[in-house]
């Protein structure tokens, strides 16, 4: 008997959509957050900022322990067990990358964060919505193929403005900062920021390919 055929009138578990919804509303939550936490200028808030994304963090990692186990127990997926194993890794990935930036930006107390901060995270945030615009999608992916692909034209659009903001930023680091240790804190936070819109972009990546194997 044909293997592939028989799975394919066997039902298929919905319950993976729901919950990569629900990590996908933490990255969100988070990212909003992380605008709040780069625009703050006072430590004892930005204390509590962290502690707010850390809270997030953790419920994120709950949320994708969860997925993993799900997939262990689960005899038909919706879609390759790997696509989604790596999906809802990913999604952590961005929401631990911001806890990872937000705890910089604790430790080290810089004087004042540039705006170029403040760009980043708001294209981290607009990202995070596309993610959860095209994750809502997925249980009908055969029906809306397209609109799936424009989320994820999104972020590769999105990750090259950050690029450009980046290269900007460092740009007028250097040539307007003469405090070296503060030209340490700030590169090693603005780059953090940066990287997180990489790890977004890797999301699409990985949702372009699910698409490509069943729309």
């Amino acid at each position: 008997m044909d293997n592939s055929f028989f799975n394919r009138l066997l039902p298929k578990e919905k319950k993976f959509f729901p919950l990569l919804k629900k990590i996908s509303d933490v990255l969100i939550a988070t990212s909003e957050i992380m605008i709040d936490c780069v625009q703050c200028e006072n430590h004892q808030s930005v204390v509590e900022y962290y502690k707010k994304i850390k809270e997030k963090e953790h419920e994120g990692d709950f949320l994708s322990n969860k997925v993993f186990d799900e997939l262990n127990k689960t005899f038909i997926t919706p879609f390759d067990r790997e696509d989604i194993h790596d999906l809802a890794n990913k999604l952590d990935d961005v929401v631990d990358g911001i806890n990872s930036c937000a705890k910089r930006i604790m430790l080290y107390n810089p004087k004042k964060l540039p705006e170029d901060a403040s760009k980043l995270a708001k294209l981290i945030n607009k990202s995070a919505i596309s993610i959860g615009k095209a994750i809502a999608e997925l249980d009908v992916l055969k029906k809306k193929p397209a609109m799936i692909k424009e989320y994820c034209r999104e972020l590769h659009d999105i990750e090259h403005e950050a690029d450009d903001v980046y290269e900007n930023f460092i740009i007028n680091l250097f040539e307007n900062e003469k405090d070296g240790i503060e030209i340490i804190k700030l590169k090693e936070i603005v780059s953090e920021l940066e990287k997180i819109t990489d790890i977004e972009e890797h999301v699409g990546k990985i949702i372009q390919t699910i698409i490509v194997k069943y729309s």
